[in-house]
């Protein structure tokens, strides 16, 4: 399983940016996915995930009404669009794929994880 995000970047406050995770070497769409994030220092932390149709989503509370998961099961891919930004934003995100077809949010539900992408939110 190879999963490769993208889409990171150095973005000021209040802006967007949407992160892509590919997916390949297993069968994407009966799992479900997630997003965490580590900022430098920190533990890495659940940002959000989604169940294996994409029709429920789970945030954490940071991030509600700001951040959006969504997925294309067609294309193999999932998404994490980031909007209205702030400063304790800027971290390592990474794309996880879960053991499971439900909505998980602890990292030892998942199985899989991408690299990492830096998004790094400054003016």
């Amino acid at each position: 399983v190879q999963l490769v995000e993208s889409g990171g970047g150095l973005v000021q406050p209040g802006g967007s940016l949407r992160l892509s995770c590919a997916i390949s070497g297993r069968k994407f769409n009966i799992y479900g996915m997630g997003w965490f994030r580590q900022a430098p220092g920190k533990e890495r932390e659940f940002v959000a995930a989604t169940n294996w149709r994409g029709d429920d989503t789970a945030y954490t509370d940071s991030v509600k009404g700001r951040f959006t998961i969504s997925r294309d099961n067609a294309k193999n891919i999932v998404y994490l669009q980031m909007n209205s930004l702030k400063s304790e934003d800027t971290a390592v995100y990474y794309c996880a794929a879960a053991r499971d077809r439900g909505i998980v949010t602890t990292e030892m539900a998942f199985g899989s994880w991408g690299q990492g992408t830096q998004v790094t939110v400054s003016s």
